[in-house]
C-alpha cells in the first residue's frame, strides 16, 4: 500500500491517524461487549474504517452524510459522544432516538448525518434532495450517500443516479465494495467488469479506488467535491475494500474463505497508514502508545457514563406524540366549515371547480413559501396530465417547478432530503396508482423520521385517484387504506373545491408528510364557491353536510356525491350525511355525533370492502358507540376485485350501484 503525503501537513496527517484509528477501538470494545451481553447487535466496519473517515474527512462540517450500518467512523468523525452513541445501541431513551432504533438507524440534524433505514437503497435519493437544495441555494457544497455493492442491485440506486444526471446535481456517490452482501458475494451481484462502469451507463464520472488507504480516500474525495461544486453534477466513487467481519456477529464468516482474510490482512487501513506515519517519523512508538492509552481511557470514561442510563420506562402519550412533527404559527385564515352552517368566510369569493381550486392552492403556497418546490413528472411546460400546474412553469420557472423522470422512489427520497434542508416539497403521483413504485419511501422513510430521530417530512405526495373514468385497473385504483395504515403519514381526501383549496394549504403548511387524494372524476364535474385569499381547512376535521334522523352516511371523496345525489332523487328518506375529509387522523368525535343523531349508520367508499377504511370506522363505533346504535353497523364498498375497464362493468364494481339497496336494507332493519 503505498502512501502519498503531497501537500497535507503533519498536524492533518495525524489528525487522520486519531480519526481513524477512533472506531477501530470503539469497535473492538463494543465486539467484547456484545459478547457479554451488554449490547445486543453490532454491524462491523473492521477493515473499511478508511472510507468513513477519509470521507468524513473531505468535507465541510455542515454537508450531509447518508451513512450505513459499516460507518462509525462517520459518526465519531463528526464529534458525536461516544456516551451518547453507546446509549443508543444500548436502546436507552437517551441515545439519538430513544430507544426507537438499533445501531445505526437514527441520524441527527446538528451533525448533519441522516439516519439510514434497513432497505439502503433509498439513502441515495435522499441525498440527491439536500444535493438539489444546495444547488437552488447556489452553495458550495455537496452532500454524500454511501452504498454497499449489494445495494448497487437495487432500483433506488437506478433511480437515484438517474435523477442526479438529470438533474445535475452535486451529489457524491460512494460504493463500497466489500466483496460480499451478507453472504452472497459479488460475482452473483452484477456482471459488469467492475460497479464503477455502472457510473457511466448514467452519463456520471467515476473513479475506483484504494478503499483501504486512508490517504487516497481523503485526497479522491476532496477533489471530487470540488469537481461537483465546480461542475455542478455528481460522481460515482467505488472503493474496494474488505469486510473482516460477518454482516453482523450472530452471522458468522464461514462463507468466506480463508486466504481472502489472510490477503486482505495484510492490507489493513491502520496497520499500514500507522506504519507509514512510524516511518516518515511523523509519529514515534512512543506517541502511538500514547495516543492508544489515551483512547482506550476515553473509551472506557465514556463507557462508564452511559452505563448510568436509567432503564426505559415507556410513557405512551410521548411515544404517540413524536410520531408527527408539532406545527409552527402560520398566520392564515382557518374556516369553519365542520358544520352545516355556511362557513365563516372574509372577503371575496369565486365559484370555480375542483381542479381549478387545487391549482389556487398551489399558486398562493407557491407565492408564500419561496422555498416550496413542485416535482413531478410533466408538470412543467405540460402542466401535468390533468393540468394542474398549467402556466406555473412560465410564473416560477423550472428551478421550482421541476419536471421529473420516471422514478417515483427517487423523487420521494429527493423531496425528504430537501426536507432536511428546510424546503417545502410537493410530488405529484401523476396516478395514485403509481405510489406503489414509491411505496417504501412512503412508508419506511417519510413517516417514519420523526419518530425515529426527530426530523420532519414537509412533504405533500398528491394522488390523483379513483374511478368513474373508465380508465381500468392501473388509473382508477382506490389506494388510500395502504396509507392510513401507516402511522406518521396524513391522509387528507377532500370533496369539494372549498375544502380541495383549504386542506391542500393546510396540507403544504404542515411539516409532516400528507398523501393528499383528490378524486379525478371530481376535477371538472364539481364547482363550489371558493375564497380568493389563502385559508386552510384543519386537518383532522370532519364536516356535517347534511342532517337527517332515519340514518347517517359516513363517507368521503366521490362517495359525498353519492350520498347527496341519493338523498335528493329520495326526498322521503331523511339521510345525515357526514363527511370525513381526512382519513388520517381520523375525527371520532363527529363520527360519535353522526351516530348519535340517528342510531343507524351506513359508511360508503370506491375502495374495495376487504382491509377498507369502512372495517376500521365500524369497529371503533362498535367499541365506543356500541349504545347508541339502533341496527348493525352496514357499509357499502365496491367488489373484492381489481377495478375494471368496461363503463358497464366499472359500474357494477362500484359501491354506488348498491347505494340505495344498504339504505333501504338498513332503514327497514
Amino acid at each position: 500500500m503505498q502512501f502519498s503525503k503531497g501537500k497535507l501537513s503533519n498536524d492533518t496527517l495525524i489528525d487522520l491517524y486519531h480519526s481513524i484509528l477512533l472506531p477501530r477501538m470503539i469497535e473492538e470494545k463494543m465486539l467484547v461487549l456484545l459478547r457479554q451481553g451488554k449490547i445486543s447487535k453490532w454491524f462491523s466496519g473492521i477493515g473499511q474504517e478508511a472510507i468513513s473517515v477519509g470521507a468524513t474527512m473531505a468535507l465541510d462540517s455542515d454537508e450531509w452524510i447518508m451513512p450505513l450500518h459499516r460507518n462509525l467512523g462517520v459518526f465519531t468523525t463528526r464529534k458525536m459522544p461516544l456516551h451518547k452513541l453507546f446509549k443508543q445501541w444500548q436502546g436507552n431513551k437517551d441515545g439519538y432516538s430513544k430507544g426507537r432504533e438499533r445501531s445505526f438507524h437514527f441520524g441527527n440534524k446538528e451533525h448533519h448525518i441522516c439516519g439510514m433505514i434497513s432497505h439502503l437503497g433509498p439513502q441515495l435519493a435522499i441525498a440527491d434532495g439536500v444535493a438539489l437544495a444546495h444547488k437552488l441555494n447556489k452553495d458550495k457544497k455537496v452532500s454524500v450517500a454511501f452504498t454497499g455493492d449489494g445495494g448497487t442491485s437495487e432500483g433506488d440506486f437506478h433511480e437515484a443516479l438517474n435523477t442526479a444526471a438529470v438533474w445535475e446535481l452535486p451529489v457524491i456517490f460512494i460504493i463500497e465494495n466489500n466483496g460480499y452482501g451478507l453472504s452472497t458475494p459479488t460475482t452473483e451481484q452484477y456482471r459488469c467488469k467492475d460497479l464503477i462502469d455502472k457510473a457511466a451507463g448514467y452519463g456520471i464520472e467515476g473513479i475506483q479506488i484504494d478503499g483501504n488507504n486512508i490517504l487516497t480516500v481523503y485526497d479522491t474525495i476532496k477533489g471530487v467535491r470540488d469537481y461537483c461544486i465546480k461542475n455542478q453534477k455528481p460522481y460515482v466513487i467505488e472503493c474496494m475494500t474488505f469486510r473482516m467481519r460477518g454482516h453482523e456477529e450472530a452471522s458468522g464468516v464461514k462463507y468466506v474463505p480463508k486466504h481472502l482474510f489472510e490477503e486482505w490482512e495484510q492490507k489493513d487501513p491502520i496497520k499500514n497508514y500507522e506504519n507509514w506515519l512510524l516511518k516518515e517519523n511523523i509519529l514515534t512508538e512512543s506517541a502511538v502508545q500514547t495516543i492508544k492509552n489515551d483512547f482506550k481511557k476515553h473509551i472506557e470514561e465514556e463507557l462508564q457514563q452511559g452505563f448510568l442510563a436509567a432503564p426505559i420506562v415507556p410513557n405512551t402519550p410521548e411515544e404517540i406524540a413524536d410520531v408527527y412533527a408539532p406545527r409552527g404559527i402560520i398566520q392564515q385564515t382557518i374556516i369553519d366549515n365542520s358544520s352545516l352552517y355556511a362557513p365563516i368566510v372574509q372577503g371575496a369569493q369565486q365559484e370555480k371547480k375542483f381542479i381549478n381550486a387545487i391549482s389556487d392552492a398551489l399558486d398562493q403556497s407557491m407565492q408564500r413559501h419561496p422555498n416550496f418546490v413542485l416535482m413531478g413528472q410533466d408538470i412543467a411546460e405540460y402542466g401535468g396530465a390533468f393540468k394542474v400546474t398549467e402556466g406555473f412553469v412560465q410564473k416560477y420557472g423550472k428551478e421550482r417547478v421541476r419536471n421529473t423522470p420516471l422514478c417515483e422512489s427517487a423523487i420521494v427520497g429527493t423531496a425528504l432530503g430537501m426536507s432536511l434542508m428546510g424546503y417545502k416539497a410537493m410530488m405529484e403521483m401523476q396516478f395514485a396508482d403509481f405510489a406503489t413504485v414509491g411505496f417504501n419511501q412512503i412508508i419506511n422513510n417519510l413517516a417514519k423520521i420523526h419518530y425515529r430521530w426527530g426530523q420532519n417530512a414537509d412533504v405533500v405526495i398528491r394522488m390523483p385517484t379513483g374511478g368513474g373514468v373508465g380508465a381500468g385497473p392501473f388509473h382508477s385504483q382506490s389506494n388510500e387504506a395502504w396509507f392510513v395504515h401507516t402511522p406518521g403519514l396524513k391522509v387528507v381526501y377532500p370533496s369539494s373545491p372549498i375544502d380541495a383549496k383549504g386542506l391542500l394549504m393546510a396540507a403544504i403548511n404542515d411539516p409532516n408528510p400528507v398523501m393528499y387524494f383528490e378524486h379525478k372524476a371530481l376535477y371538472r364535474s364539481i364547482s363550489g364557491m371558493v375564497p380568493d385569499e389563502p385559508y386552510e381547512i384543519e386537518i383532522g376535521k370532519a364536516k356535517h353536510i347534511a342532517a337527517g334522523e332515519e340514518l347517517s352516511i359516513i363517507t368521503y371523496g366521490a362517495g359525498v356525491h353519492w350520498a347527496l345525489e341519493y338523498a335528493s332523487k329520495n326526498p322521503r328518506r331523511s339521510i345525515d350525511i357526514l363527511d370525513l375529509r381526512t382519513l388520517l387522523p381520523l375525527d371520532y368525535e363527529a363520527i360519535q355525533q353522526a351516530v348519535a343523531r340517528t342510531g343507524k349508520v351506513l359508511i360508503v367508499h370506491e375502495d374495495s370492502l376487504m382491509g377498507g377504511i369502512g372495517g376500521e370506522i365500524a369497529a371503533w363505533i362498535t367499541e365506543h358507540c356500541f349504545h347508541l346504535l339502533d341496527a348493525p353497523i352496514m357499509r357499502c364498498a365496491s367488489l373484492d376485485t381489481p377495478i375494471p375497464f368496461n363503463i358497464e362493468l366499472e359500474k357494477n364494481f362500484m359501491a354506488y350501484s348498491r347505494l340505495g339497496e344498504y339504505v333501504e336494507r338498513l332503514i327497514q332493519y
